[in-house]
């Protein structure tokens, strides 16, 4: 064979392996650049495989307390979500497992802790867990979306009606509402757009809460500067109260900040009161109280809402969403871990005073109230049907500790 034909062969057949050869080298120059050294060893001495996997054989009791759920309750939300998160490998990098997504997500929700301190601690990088976090908060609320659900039809909220009629002692009540600031970082170039009157930037977490501490509605998003009237009056929740969302005759119950509406019943104001309009007061106070709680139950088990959140708003949105159905969820499916008796406020009845759940007494920094709202005057059949209740509740349906826990 000629020699120049026995070249072109062979250089036709070595050129492919040579260039192969280089690609794989190069790219293994970029994984060394890319990824430093000891992120690669996140298999061997990351969080998921080491302690996290002693604590869920040796100490489940400690895998609660960081996660705040089980192993049980921890293993069927990942089965649930692991198809919409696990990405598969590359040439270029291993993918980060289901599981290791699930366990950031979730202690950056419980601590609050930065994207650094996570990084030291599942060898995942900042850069990874800033495009993971949004990432797991949308399948965790995908998977439990049911749990966080505005009741469809009047047997739902008939249901809650009963337990605010039986346990809380307010028959017509459909649930206790509150507005909430949640403390952000403001996004860049924003001005004063989030800045509220207390003097820091947060989003409002508007909300309805029913008798079992669990949140039936949910308004994300309105800017902390919104306050005096425009919160609450602009939101998708009044809109919705005002054509009806409540079966016929139904009401929510409500602090001073809120108007006075047939449909959301409020304290009387004033100090000069008669000694029904007190008993009137203090059963609103005590069912609303409820939605208090909640709100303090979700800041002491997710302290990402004692300090302001750095994500960017449809990442904040998320979490804040995500927080509340995780919430129910845990509340209704592990009450006992969850929810612990002496976790919210309790009332002695015997002495006339209430004893404060442990969440307050964490000293957190819990969710600040909203400021009160400029309203106009209540409409008269507003006032008549508050003042038919204190009637109610001063006669047929009074409770035999009333009047001590308003001495």
């Amino acid at each position: 064979m000629d020699r120049k034909k026995i070249i072109r062969k062979y250089t036709k057949l070595l050129i492919p392996l040579l260039v192969e050869e280089l690609r794989e080298l190069l790219e293994k120059e970029q994984h060394r650049i890319w990824t430093r050294p000891w992120m690669l060893r996140r298999f061997d001495f990351g969080a998921t495989n080491t302690v996290l996997n002693e604590l869920k054989v040796e100490d489940p009791a400690e895998f609660r307390m960081l996660l705040r759920m089980d192993v049980q309750h921890f293993d069927t939300l990942l089965e649930n979500i692991t198809p919409l998160i696990q990405r598969q490998d590359t040439h270029m990098r291993e993918a980060i497992s289901a599981k290791t997504k699930l366990q950031i997500a979730l202690c950056y929700l419980v601590t609050g802790t930065s994207y650094r301190y996570l990084q030291a601690f599942y060898r995942v990088s900042r850069a990874a867990i800033s495009s993971l976090i949004p990432e797991v908060m949308d399948a965790i609320f995908t998977y439990l979306q049911n749990y966080l659900k505005v009741p469809q039809n009047n047997e739902e909220w008939k249901e809650i009606e009963s337990g605010f009629r039986t346990r809380w002692n307010f028959p017509g009540c459909h649930g206790a509402i509150d507005g909430k600031h949640v403390i952000i970082q403001p996004p860049p170039k924003c001005g004063s757009e989030y800045f509220n009157y207390k003097g820091y930037n947060s989003v409002v977490l508007m909300a309805v809460v029913d008798h079992d501490y669990c949140f039936r509605y949910v308004n994300i998003g309105g800017n902390g500067r919104n306050s005096d009237g425009g919160i609450f009056k602009n939101s998708k929740l009044r809109s919705d109260l005002e054509n009806n969302l409540l079966p016929k005759g139904g009401f929510l119950v409500g602090d001073d900040a809120f108007p006075l509406k047939t449909y959301l019943l409020k304290p009387y104001s004033g100090t000069n009161l008669t000694t029904k309009q007190k008993i009137f007061n203090y059963r609103v106070s005590r069912a609303r109280r409820i939605v208090e709680n909640a709100f303090g139950i979700l800041a002491s088990r997710f302290r990402i809402f004692q300090k302001p959140i750095p994500t960017c708003d449809e990442t904040t949105d998320k979490i804040i969403r995500t927080s509340c159905a995780l919430h129910n969820w845990l509340r209704l499916t592990s009450p006992t871990h969850y929810l612990p008796r002496g976790s919210v406020d309790e009332e002695d009845i015997d002495s006339g005073s209430t004893i404060e759940g442990t969440w307050r007494r964490e000293l957190i920094a819990t969710l600040p109230t909203i400021t009160s709202y400029n309203t106009n005057n209540a409409a008269r059949i507003a006032r008549e049907l508050r003042d038919i209740y204190a009637d109610f509740f001063s006669g047929a349906g009074a409770v035999s500790w009333q009047n001590k826990m308003i001495s």
